[in-house]
């Protein structure tokens, strides 16, 4: 039997197979820094290929006016890009909104699962703040996989207890890693959804309920009850951590649009005074050995594009995020050659690394 490092992975970074810089632009970075980087690029892209091109910038600019062709395609695309984009976030936001009775069975339903979740971690009141929230649902996984670890203690089947122990470990390393971030979370901000995402509740509950049905007959009432009582509170995580995770989408979108609609003004703006204003022969000489011109224009483009420059960045933490938590509960969307046997030495950590054994792979 393997060491602990044998054990399938639990946070996402250590789950997703891109690199450490990959993973930080398509997550962890702040959603302005990435536009930035994206326009910055841009303009050095254009930059180098105005220098290095052969037929010589000015002589290209000059010719049958190609520069009131860009910025009119610009300006236009700028203009529809960002109403559509308000469009789409005002019809995705209009599903909050509806009549008494869509309100009051949206208040009953969250008052139920406030109610089943008050049940289980026997608090009268579960706290209100989403990290507060998921931080008790994550603490009660940890009681209850001791109560796992305990109820096992005079088992008489030493590969039975280890296997218990490996996953009593990786649940309470887990939720102690998760609790620890979520606390002071603040919502709005990536922090909250990503904790939670860091942890890997589906494999647990996997786990759990494989644990418990290859050893029935070998585990005690108290232990069958012990693993129940844990799939129970991990099964209350899903849900809560999708309606977090949709509230984020939805705070993020919110976000986008009115970024958006603060880049649009020096876009349109820019775009605008390259039709009307910019004449290439205003912009002689060099500036650090590069053609006037082309810094001109290059900064003008890159500046046109900011808007679409924002929406790439939050489309891109958006859409990484819901490919990783397409499915909710023990599934497993990647293809995986699992054993029969509930093995947690190294066969069986490779293949969940290979396969990503839950849906946040």
């Amino acid at each position: 039997m393997s060491g602990t490092d044998d054990r399938p992975s639990n946070t996402m970074r250590e789950r997703v197979p891109e690199s450490s810089r990959k993973f930080w632009v398509l997550l962890i970075a702040d959603r302005r820094l990435v536009a930035g980087g994206i326009v910055a690029s841009v303009f050095l892209a254009l930059v180098v290929l105005g220098q290095l091109h052969p037929v010589g910038t000015p002589e290209l600019l000059t010719s049958e006016d190609p520069l009131e062709t860009l910025f009119q395609g610009l300006l236009g695309s700028i203009i529809t890009g960002v109403t559509l984009v308000l469009t789409l976030s005002q019809l995705v936001l209009s599903q909050e909104q509806g009549p008494v009775g869509d309100q009051r069975e949206r208040m009953e339903g969250a008052m139920r699962f406030r109610a089943d979740v008050e049940d289980v971690i026997e608090e009268p009141v579960s706290p209100a703040q989403p990290s507060a929230f998921l931080r008790s649902l994550v603490k009660l996984t940890k009681r209850r996989a001791e109560a796992v670890r305990e109820s096992v203690a005079d088992v008489d089947d030493d590969d039975l207890s280890e296997q218990v122990e490996r996953f009593v470990e990786s649940v309470e390393e887990n939720a102690g890693t998760v609790a620890d971030n979520l606390e002071g979370s603040q919502f709005g901000e990536f922090d909250v959804v990503f904790s939670a995402l860091n942890y890997n509740y589906s494999w647990k509950l996997y786990a759990a309920r494989r644990l418990r049905a290859e050893n029935e007959d070998a585990l005690s009432e108290r232990a069958l009850d012990a693993l129940d009582e844990l799939v129970d509170a991990l099964e209350l995580f899903g849900p809560a951590r999708e309606h977090f995770k949709t509230l984020y989408f939805q705070w993020a979108l919110i976000d986008l649009s009115r970024t958006m609609l603060y880049a649009s003004l020096p876009a349109l703006v820019t775009a605008i005074a390259g039709i009307i204003y910019l004449e290439p022969t205003l912009f002689p000489g060099t500036v650090l050995g590069v053609k006037t011109l082309i810094v001109v224009v290059s900064a003008a483009v890159a500046v046109s594009l900011l808007p679409f420059a924002v929406l790439l960045a939050y489309i891109l933490r958006i859409v990484t995020v819901t490919k990783r938590t397409l499915s909710i509960g023990p599934f497993i969307l990647r293809e995986t050659d699992r054993s029969r046997s509930l093995d947690w030495g190294e066969t069986e950590a490779k293949n969940g690394e290979r396969a990503g054994v839950d849906d946040d792979g």
